[in-house]
């Protein structure tokens, strides 16, 4: 049996870092100052798994997936390895920090080269696999579903290991199919299945009698598909503009047998692999990258945006960590919000105030955002301050901002003079924006008279965000905020101010000026005055957070404040939930760049588009979208149901302007999470597909309780690709399930 088809797949095999890996060693695992333990570390066969046990406790051995590592940290750079390691052996720590709400694995290596050797080896190995395709991933995992169910590790199934590998798989079948499974691929009639047989096994397993259909409409050439034949399925079921030289590289690309591929022919294997390849799947390729016009004014484009992006769990009691901003920064976010308090030493600390959140200190924070922000996108990052320290802190702030940021901190407007509207996101690459209170108008850098008086008052009174205004009414409390000149000058295109109508800020308030507004009030307004909060918001930018009461870190859905223009709608990105799946479906696409740039009709201040009413005009496209669901491949199993089988089924939403939202389900299969069918067509009518986004989720069936959630996918209805499309499936933290997916038919026309 296949041993170590990663190692191979990923042209990593006799690699010296991988060997590394494979012969592991003893590292030093940290709990606290007091609980330091001795553990032995190694990469096991498949590639994919890291095994670690005790000295004096070898029995118990544990393992951890590489598919649930998010980063891997040299130094002593987690809160954990900071609190309980001295600094003599920041070069010989590293932390592995793991997706989800896991803590992270912080270690100490014997010798700075070999904590090196360790980070740089598994981060090699990680970007190998990633580059991995869905259907090597996809074998790999049932290859390695083959070795558990192998028990006594000799390479052979006998029926009853056979019986226990569908069960790994998620299929329940009966003893009697099981049966005849295993005499029809039992050729030997030894009683096992070994070699050949098992992949017989495979191949009967892993058979797609969907596409098998699909397939056989088109090889009309000798049982295969031809350039021709190719180009007529890509053209009228895919609705794809092809060429025969089009169908001539993707044979050269995925056809596996030479044979066929010096006739020019395109076998049923090589379809399979070139359906399974991302570039065909039910994204647009074309908006993988940027895609999108970037030179348009800040205030054009939706940006992904946090809330309290500090927290790792609840608003009350969970803990504070920089990890939770990687987190944020990794996954696309452009706008983190940072809580800063008076802390001891002179050195501000973030939490959520009043609470028994854990503190982190704010250079720390900084630190952290310098070194991830630009990881994944490299466009302007907001920091987002909710500012309740003293004027002797928030110099320590500006200091460190000042300090770490250096260049990369937008501390004075673009270009020469006072600007008249926001720089765009092109303009900004690569830099940070500063959002909170400031002493004075930013015209005052350019009017000396107004800038010498300034000077003379380094502190000055001032209102408190809204959020901070919220909690001292709590407290009944009026105090105002005495601000720090040096602080204050940081703010240059998002400067906070309190929001009194739209007929109020369309008069008295500057580009730059910008209102905070709670779910609740923005809500309303979304639907009261949908049409002048989009006016507003062309020239001007908004902040949505949540409501004080979501203490659990609950979310709220941001549809209808992307449908009003609303630029910086904030969510608590550390909660598992649907309407963060909705955001990272939102942002997905344009290069994950962290901003999508609004329709036009949302970039125009005399617009007359309002998503209540919908009255005509050019954002109205009326279109139906036809989804047929046809199948599964290869479902988890849920977590709370370990040992049983799924019962799978499919919702398909449409989410977007009140008139489009919708939503239709499959029924469900029973027992089968491997290659459930359902062939069920659903008709969705889409009146302005351009807000609109189409969301696929499965759940398990469960007559007598709630649905578990097994996956899901999101994305723009306009960033669908048409045709036989492989949909991949997220988990409940967002990350891609390794083999799971759905397979679509989808088309999007215009109405009759």
């Amino acid at each position: 049996m296949e041993t170590n088809g990663i190692a191979k797949d990923t042209g990593m095999e006799g690699d010296g870092d991988l060997n590394f890996l494979l012969q592991g060693g003893d590292l030093l695992k940290v709990r606290s100052q007091s609980w330091k333990k001795t553990r032995y570390y190694k990469l096991q066969e498949d590639c994919k798994t890291i095994w670690h046990e005790s000295k004096k406790t070898f029995w118990r051995k544990h393992t951890f997936s590489l598919d649930d590592i998010s980063t891997v940290r040299l130094g002593r750079q987690s809160e954990g390895l900071k609190k309980n390691t001295e600094e003599q052996v920041e070069g010989r720590c590293f932390s592995i920090m793991f997706k989800g709400r896991r803590k992270n694995l912080d270690l100490i290596a014997s010798s700075e080269e070999e904590a090196r050797q360790w980070v740089n080896s598994l981060e090699k190995l990680l970007t190998s696999i990633n580059n991995l395709s869905r259907q090597q991933k996809a074998e790999h995992w049932i290859y390695s579903c083959l070795r558990k169910a192998d028990k006594n590790k000799d390479d052979k199934l006998s029926e009853s290991e056979l019986k226990d590998f569908l069960h790994l798989i998620n299929v329940e079948v009966d003893d009697d199919y099981a049966t005849e499974l295993f005499t029809k691929c039992d050729k030997s009639k030894s009683g096992y299945l070994s070699g050949e047989e098992i992949e017989h096994f495979y191949e009967l397993l892993t058979h797609r009698e969907e596409i098998h259909v699909i397939y056989g409409e088109y090889a009309k050439t000798k049982g295969h598909m031809s350039p021709e034949n190719l180009v007529e399925f890509l053209m009228k079921e895919q609705r794809e503009k092809a060429t025969l030289a089009d169908a001539h590289s993707i044979i050269e690309k995925f056809e596996p047998d030479e044979n066929a591929k010096r006739i020019k022919l395109l076998s049923k294997d090589g379809f399979i692999m070139y359906l399974h390849h991302p570039e065909t799947m039910v994204l647009n390729p074309d908006h993988r990258d940027v895609y999108q016009d970037m030179s348009q004014p800040l205030s054009h484009y939706f940006i992904s945006s946090s809330h309290n992006t500090y927290l790792m769990e609840d608003q009350l009691k969970g803990p504070s960590s920089t990890q939770a901003y990687i987190r944020a920064l990794l996954k696309g976010c452009r706008c983190v919000e940072l809580d800063c308090w008076d802390g001891s030493d002179d050195e501000p600390v973030i939490y959520h105030g009043y609470t028994l959140t854990s503190q982190i200190l704010f250079k720390d924070v900084i630190k952290v955002i310098k070194e991830y922000a630009f990881k994944t996108s490299d466009y302007p990052v907001i920091l987002s301050l909710e500012n309740h320290c003293s004027v002797e802190q928030q110099e320590v702030m500006a200091k460190h901002m000042s300090t770490i940021l250096g260049s990369a901190l937008v501390t004075s407007p673009l270009g020469e003079g006072m600007p008249s509207g926001f720089p765009s996101p092109e303009e900004l690459r690569g830099k940070f924006l500063i959002k909170g209170k400031r002493l004075n108008k930013l015209e005052a850098m350019f009017a000396p008279e107004a800038a010498a008086a300034d000077d003379t008052d380094v502190t000055e009174e001032d209102e408190s965000d809204e959020e901070e205004e919220e909690e001292e009414e709590k407290r009944e409390t009026k105090k105002k905020l005495k601000m720090a000149k040096s602080l204050s000058d940081m703010v240059i295109y998002c400067k906070s101010v309190h929001f009194h109508g739209f007929e109020d800020a369309r008069k008295n308030l500057s580009f730059y000026e910008m209102s905070s507004f709670k779910e609740g009030k923005a809500m309303a307004l979304a639907e009261e005055s949908a049409n002048a909060y989009i006016r507003h918001n062309v020239e001007k930018l908004s902040r949505i957070y949540p409501a004080g009461s979501r203490t659990d870190s609950s979310n709220y859905s941001p549809v209808p404040l992307w449908n009003a223009g609303c630029q910086i709608v904030a969510l608590n990105f550390q909660t598992n939930c649907s309407d963060m799946d909705v955001n990272q479906g939102k942002f997905m696409v344009n290069g994950k760049s962290g901003y999508i740039l609004k329709p036009p009709y949302m970039r125009d201040v005399n617009t007359e588009f309002d998503p209540i009413t919908l009255i005509r005009g050019e954002w109205l496209q009326h279109k139906t979208l036809h989804v047929m669901v046809i199948s599964a491949q290869q479902l988890p199993k849920v977590n709370k149901k370990k040992s049983s089988i799924v019962d799978p089924l499919v919702r398909v939403e449409v989410l977007g302007v009140p008139a489009d939202a919708a939503q239709k389900e499959t029924n469900a299969v029973e027992n089968n999470g491997f290659n459930p069918s359902w062939n069920e067509n659903f008709q969705f009518d889409v009146y302005v597909p351009d807000l609109a986004l189409v969301r696929f989720t499965v759940e398990d069936h469960d007559s007598t309780s709630d649905n578990e959630f097994i996956g899901q996918y999101t994305l723009p209805v306009n960033s669908a690709k048409m045709g036989y499309r492989h949909v991949p499936l997220l988990n409940k933290n967002g990350d891609l399930l390794p083999s799971a997916g759905l397979f679509v038919h989808i088309m999007l026309l215009d109405a009759k």
